[in-house]
């Protein structure tokens, strides 16, 4: 059985050349999915063609997304690339050895897996980050932690590729686990109905309430099945009287 491999996600990308980097290191190493996220100079780049060497081909099927829930729909567990830091969401990290054979293994048993890259500038920020299961970052000199966004990816496709030579045999066939889209599917519906219970109270709490909530939901790896049953029970809870008669 063959892996199937990631979506790489580059997040509001900055720089054409980058991007064409990315597009060479993943056809180095197998990788054929490329989803941009708000560009910043806007697509197509012909900048991106001036570092994709032979990789042009990615270049022209990149999908671009205006945001990021969009084009992590149809995924279901998201792996962020970030550099070393202090982080204070309760999303776990992975060395990127073990997080890349997580990543293959998944493959392996036929899920839709995504890496998210940073900005150049910035790197993702936590927002964007809420929507992982979890956290690579590949150890680098304190001194200058920061690596260029092609060259992350070089690495990680490496230990991905790496990987796929030896992956283990896929566990007997699971529950279809969810995709990023039914995830966010039962996120909305569960805003929804604490928004009529005037739950995200006071105002000024509600952004920071929304992540938490958002990175509760997305750690738990929630079949398609479980989903369903989650917002069968919302919508119980939501049509039932406040206080029903005895």
């Amino acid at each position: 059985m063959s892996v199937k491999p990631p979506v790489i996600v580059m997040v509001r990308p900055q720089m054409g050349e980058n991007i064409g980097a990315v597009a060479r290191a993943m056809m180095n190493f197998g990788l054929s999915d490329l989803r941009l996220v708000a560009p910043r100079d806007g697509w197509p780049n012909p900048k991106a063609h001036e570092m994709a060497a032979h990789a042009d081909y990615l270049i022209e099927q990149a999908q671009v997304y205006p945001t990021l829930a969009e084009a992590l729909a149809d995924c279901q567990f998201v792996l962020a690339s970030s550099a070393p830091r202090e982080r204070t969401l309760p999303i776990p990290d992975a060395h990127p050895e073990a997080a890349m054979a997580d990543i293959c293994a998944r493959g392996r048993r036929g899920e839709a897996t995504a890496l998210l890259l940073g900005p150049e500038s910035t790197g993702l920020t936590s927002e964007d980050i809420a929507y992982a299961q979890a956290i690579v970052a590949i150890p680098t000199d304190p001194a200058n932690a920061s690596l260029n966004v092609a060259q992350a990816l070089v690495v990680l496709a490496y230990l991905w590729f790496r990987e796929g030579q030896m992956c283990p045999s896929p566990a007997p066939e699971a529950p279809r686990r969810a995709t990023q889209a039914e995830r966010e599917g039962l996120w909305g519906h569960l805003v929804e109905a604490l928004d009529k219970r005037n739950y995200f109270f006071p105002e000024i709490k509600r952004e920071g309430m929304l992540r938490s909530l958002r990175i509760l939901l997305g750690r738990a790896e929630w079949s398609t099945q479980e989903v369903q049953t989650l917002r069968g029970i919302i919508r119980c809870l939501s049509e039932a009287p406040e206080n029903p008669a005895d």
